[in-house]
């Protein structure tokens, strides 16, 4: 076995966008804890947000009070434990097989900042690590967790294998993760998913952050739109063309 790394110096933030405000019960917030409790116990700076508790408003611009919003926590609040953090781990629920509402508000407020930069010139969420949790008491882990998981990349997340984890129970409804008896915390299945998860985050966050971050060849924006090709060169007939 290798041995295992020092993860001290790691910031993640765990963003749950359960539909309940606090102190009421979240059953993503128990399966989160798991994970929290684990990255903390090695060492990591963990920072956890209920997202519902702060007065995010809804859009696509980083700061929609210059949009009609009266008010909007997220620049102030939210955006930088999310930008000073190497994981971001996106919690939720699972309503009629989808994320939350709530979910759906957080991804599209880290798309907001996805046209800003970090040091090297990348967009701004090159060298960060991203995973999800979900929960709920019907199907739908899969498809909620490559919804988030394939947003978290596009804005330019580093995805690591097996990085996301949840619990379900049985289909219909019935217990949620934290309801006596259901079975949740106990889940050898989820159990080893959350640590997995968990592991892969923090390895593959240490590596990237002790290179520095990915390489910034080939994905400067600046640099393209200053003519910067990199070796590409578009063939005149564009690419494939037999298979026009």
């Amino acid at each position: 076995m290798d041995a295992e790394p020092d993860f001290s110096g790691l910031r993640a933030v765990f963003v749950n966008c359960t539909l309940k405000r606090s102190p009421e019960v979240s059953h993503t917030q128990g399966l989160m804890d798991a994970s929290i409790a684990l990255m903390r116990s090695r060492g990591v700076e963990v920072e956890t947000v209920r997202l519902v508790d702060h007065d995010v408003a809804s859009g696509v611009y980083p700061d929609m009070r210059e949009h009609g919003w009266e008010t909007d926590a997220w620049p102030d609040e939210i955006w930088p434990l999310v930008e000073a953090a190497d994981i971001l781990v996106i919690g939720g629920p699972i309503w009629l097989g989808d994320n939350s509402s709530v979910t759906k508000r957080l991804v599209e407020r880290l798309y907001a900042m996805s046209g800003m930069k970090n040091a090297h010139g990348q967009y701004v969420y090159y060298g960060k690590v991203g995973g999800a949790i979900l929960t709920g008491n019907e199907d739908g882990i899969k498809h909620c967790a490559m919804n988030l998981l394939y947003s978290m990349q596009h804005v330019g997340y580093t995805i690591p294998p097996a990085a996301d984890a949840g619990w379900v129970g049985e289909a219909g409804p019935g217990p949620s993760y934290l309801d006596e008896g259901s079975g949740g915390p106990e889940n050898d299945f989820t159990n080893r998913n959350t640590t997995f998860m968990t592991y892969n985050l923090l390895h593959l966050a240490k590596l990237l952050k002790d290179a520095g971050g990915i390489p910034a060849v080939g994905n400067v924006r600046d640099a393209w739109d200053s003519g910067e090709r990199w070796g590409y060169t578009p063939t005149p007939e564009g690419p494939n063309p037999e298979y026009r």
